[in-house]
């Protein structure tokens, strides 16, 4: 789980919270407000945690004011989530989710005009649909977050591979077909 700071046009700041799931690379939760809120960090985790299977959920975060404070102090308490602090409590970093702060600013909502809280909030329920749905990641072999959190893609790398040789087959069988006047004999006459 980390925070981000969004400046929009006018100067203003509006902070997002996600967390996600560093098996899948799903974001589970998010929300976007215009100001500091534990509250609202105790509201995604909770609905981050309904979806997690495990009894208790490990929480991965920084050292941030966001995911210490009273609010989330008390819902560890609670005993509903573990809490460790990245590369202190655990050698882990809190790479997956920075990772995906940098691809969804950088790939999406610097590209377009940032102008209220809600353009913001539009922008990220698209990005994270597309992130979590549409997207096909290199590291679970072209399964998207969603099929690998769900278990539902477990024939996609079988499928693309087979995929992949026939484009292979057909692209050779067709290169080989294609002849050109470099390639063609020469045919010498004497006369």
């Amino acid at each position: 789980m980390d925070t981000t700071l969004i400046r929009l046009l006018d100067g203003r700041r509006v902070y997002l919270q996600a967390v996600i799931d560093n098996f899948s690379r799903r974001i589970l939760s998010w929300k976007v407000t215009p100001s500091f809120n534990p509250l609202a960090t105790v509201e995604i985790l909770l609905t981050a945690a309904k979806g997690v299977g495990s009894d208790k959920p490990l929480l991965l975060v920084d050292g941030g004011i966001e995911n210490y404070n009273g609010a989330v102090d008390e819902l560890i308490t609670s005993g509903l989530l573990r809490r460790v602090l990245a590369q202190t409590e655990i050698m882990f970093s809190n790479s997956l989710i920075e990772s995906w702060w940098r691809e969804l600013k950088h790939e999406w909502l610097y590209l377009n005009t940032l102008d209220s809280a809600k353009t913001v909030e539009n922008l990220v329920a698209f990005s994270v649909q597309k992130h979590n749905a549409r997207l096909p990641h290199a590291a679970f072999r072209g399964q998207t977050p969603d099929e690998m959190f769900w278990g539902t893609g477990v024939s996609v790398p079988t499928e693309l591979e087979a995929a992949q040789q026939l484009a292979r087959q057909a692209r050779t069988e067709a290169n080989r077909q294609r002849t050109c006047s470099a390639c063609e004999p020469v045919t010498v006459n004497l006369n």
